[in-house]
């Protein structure tokens, strides 16, 4: 095919040509990031927490006033917990995992915590393991005479834990050779080292992101021996399948007729959890979808105008085309191949706008680098969508008949 003519038709009609690819460039630069904005968001909401999620739930915990033993309360409720028919385990902490809400500390191989990595503590005890179902790979869970009172009167402070549970991923930030367990770091600002006894595969930390720290930050948990007796505290529980619905009912029911000094607070699964904290990821990436759409759509429509605009200024033209012998497939392909120069020109700019916007965002929001991919994607869907819109009109122009040649105006 001779493009000659086709260059020649697009001179006289630069300003919809150039307001096409411009309209093309800016389709691809927002839909190649915000395609990968999706991504990152779902794949965010979607990581494992480490935890068998869809059996556990929590109750929030507070006590009204200082009558009676701390201890002795929370042992009281505890027993009554895992007496309860359907429970597969129970503990009570600080925090659990997809909250938002926790403390952290730092692990440290120094007392001057020069080479020193954040870690999410959560305090438990030895049917913790047990009940968020996290994967032990080495060492061995607590014992129950390891596990100490914390949030009493008069253990204000962190006593001296007898040793430490902690992921895989912390593991390798502290010993990058691999040679964690039952080495001594330093916990908490104390001045003697704290035995690791057990490394677990996964175990999410409250948070979904921590500005700085990154998402290898994701994994970075430590558990405690530590029973929380604090005024306020979670009860976490695991059902046996099929059976949370009901406990999640009854357990707290349970738990004010055996002690009415307290007040049950939410009272949420884990699953629940999951949806609350990522819900403005997941609803980002519904808004980001939308966009992307209704820009794709605008494109399409403004080529098809385009090249209806230019196949009905040209139907002379075509006509005089068919009678000097050309075949309806010759004029499909002009139209095409105007289309696809256009379309072609306006992914070149986008590719640079694309990648000028996500640089920006780099700077300005600590966001991860494009990857090619996604251009190289975002340029197919938009040469693809040129096409298909442009084949409409195209065939339209394929159907001029030759004695349009003959039709004066």
């Amino acid at each position: 095919m001779h493009v000659h003519p086709i260059f020649s038709a697009m001179r006289r009609n630069k300003v919809g040509a150039a307001v096409i690819a411009a309209q093309i460039a800016l389709t691809l630069a927002i839909l190649c990031n915000a395609l990968f904005v999706i991504q990152q968001r779902l794949a965010l909401s979607a990581r494992p927490s480490g935890t068998n999620e869809p059996d556990l739930f929590a109750i929030a915990n507070e006590w009204v006033g200082a009558a009676g033993d701390p201890v002795a309360r929370v042992q009281a409720d505890l027993a009554l917990l895992r007496s309860l028919p359907g429970v597969a385990g129970a503990y009570v902490t600080n925090a659990y995992p997809l909250t938002g809400s926790g403390s952290t500390d730092m692990l440290s191989l120094d007392p001057e915590q020069l080479r020193a990595a954040p870690a999410a503590q959560y305090f438990g005890d030895e049917q913790t393991l047990r009940t968020l179902g996290l994967r032990l790979i080495a060492g061995r869970n607590f014992r129950a005479e390891e596990v100490a009172n914390l949030g009493t009167s008069d253990s204000p402070h962190y006593p001296h834990p007898s040793g430490l549970i902690i992921t895989q991923t912390l593991a390798r930030k502290l010993f990058p050779d691999g040679d964690a367990l039952g080495r001594g770091v330093y916990y908490g600002g104390q001045h003697s080292t704290t035995p690791i006894i057990g490394i677990v595969e996964r175990l999410q930390v409250p948070w979904t992101r921590i500005g700085g720290w990154g998402s290898a930050w994701n994994d970075s948990s430590i558990v405690v021996p530590f029973r929380y007796v604090a005024q306020g505290a979670y009860y976490i529980v695991r059902a046996q399948p099929g059976r949370l619905s009901a406990l999640m009912k009854s357990a707290p029911r349970r738990l004010v007729a055996l002690n009415h000094d307290r007040v049950i607070g939410r009272v949420q699964s884990f699953p629940q959890a999951r949806t609350e904290v990522y819900r403005d990821d997941r609803g980002l990436a519904v808004i980001l979808a939308v966009v992307c759409a209704v820009l794709l759509v605008v494109t399409a429509f403004g080529i098809i105008g385009l090249t209806s605009y230019w196949v009905a200024q040209r139907r002379r033209q075509i006509g005089i085309r068919r009678a000097l012998g050309a075949t309806r497939l010759a004029i499909v392909r002009h139209f095409q191949t105007e289309n696809l120069i256009i379309a072609a020109a306006g992914s070149i700019a986008g590719i640079t706008l694309g990648a000028g916007a996500n640089l920006w965002m780099v700077s300005s929001f600590a966001t991860a680098r494009l990857p090619l991919v996604y251009l190289l994607a975002g340029v197919a869907v938009v040469l693809g969508l040129g096409q298909l819109a442009a084949l409409r009109p195209a065939l339209r122009a394929a159907s001029v008949p030759p004695a349009e040649a003959t039709r004066t105006v």
